[in-house]
């Protein structure tokens, strides 16, 4: 069993009768167990304010697992799945740091027990624990090269002293470093009016590649595709993080900092229709969702949509 603060409550949703035909994920999700057998999927929740708060945005994506949970039930599935909810792990008393390692932790033993991981954020501070999980796990521990994938509005590589929702992937860098090994990291979406000249340095530095929001519109999705399958190609393993920002604010409301442009949904889905039947995804993390500043459930129901398409995809791939 995950070692984890909240554990799972019980999924309910709309229920139209019994049998495959009318089966939606609160009918297929049950609760983790020590009896789930290896190629399953595993829902993770990550509470956590903090990261956003210490990067002065608005707090409440805490509230963002509980959500997506909510906004995942009554999504009809076309076949069964085979997915288990682990509970949450809880960001208490603005302790980041113990979280992200605890995060990391239970990520580490889902994927080293064969299944596919997908943290429900939380902050995008989840992508520190998030990726402590995945280059802790033994496939990447024995050499396989590791590919962090971020569908996000920002670099997220700042230099402050204090981790926080802004620090994530420049942390995973210099982790990398003193272990000897490649940062492989890329991101699509980046918004330059979003991004101080120093933070694209920094990306220079660090060999990071990316495309601006201007350059991923859906008649520029051969780019887009040619970029993604660049980076499929040079990794064995692949961590996909979704910060929901890098989706126009009409369509992604409810975020800390909702995007004046943004991705166009029907790109995000192409990327990650890509990842998911690559055969190389072992985990997948959304963040930044703030039910607080929803419209009509409208980021929850977006992001559901995304997790649904990945985690179908890649658990029938596999």
């Amino acid at each position: 069993m995950t070692d984890v603060d909240v554990t799972p409550a019980a999924w309910t949703g709309r229920d139209d009768g019994p049998g495959a035909r009318h089966l939606r994920w609160h009918r297929a999700v049950e609760p983790l167990d020590g009896d789930a057998r290896s190629g399953a999927g595993v829902l993770v929740g990550f509470r956590s304010d903090e990261g956003v708060r210490r990067n002065k945005g608005r707090p409440g994506a805490a509230d963002g697992p509980a959500a997506l949970r909510r906004a995942l039930s009554s999504m009809s599935l076309a076949a069964p799945v085979r997915v288990f909810d682990a509970g949450d792990v809880a960001v208490r008393d603005d302790d980041l740091e113990s979280g992200q390692t605890r995060l990391g932790a239970a990520v580490t033993g889902l994927l080293d027990a064969g299944h596919l991981v997908t943290v429900l954020g939380g902050g995008h501070e989840v992508a520190y624990g998030s990726y402590l999980g995945v280059a802790d796990s033994a496939s990447v521990a024995s050499g396989a090269r590791l590919g962090v994938l971020n569908l996000d509005a920002h670099f997220d590589l700042r230099a402050d002293a204090r981790p926080s929702s802004g620090t994530p992937f420049r942390q995973m860098a210099e982790r990398e470093a003193s272990l000897g090994r490649e940062f492989r990291y890329s991101v699509l979406g980046i918004s330059q009016p979003s991004n101080t000249a120093a933070l694209f340095e920094t990306a220079a530095e660090l060999g990071v590649r990316h495309l601006l929001d201007d350059d991923c519109t859906a008649a520029n999705l051969p780019v887009v595709e040619s970029f993604v399958e660049d980076f499929l190609g040079t990794v064995d393993v692949v961590y996909l993080t979704i910060d929901l920002d890098v989706l126009p604010a009409a369509v992604a409301p409810g975020v800390s900092a909702p995007a004046a442009f943004g991705v166009p949904l029907e790109v995000i889905q192409r990327v990650c229709d890509l990842v998911a039947s690559s055969g190389k995804l072992v985990l997948l993390d959304v963040a930044e969702l703030n039910p607080a500043l929803d419209i009509d459930n409208r980021t929850a129901r977006t992001a559901a949509r995304l997790i649904h398409r990945i985690v179908t995809t890649a658990l029938e791939r596999a």
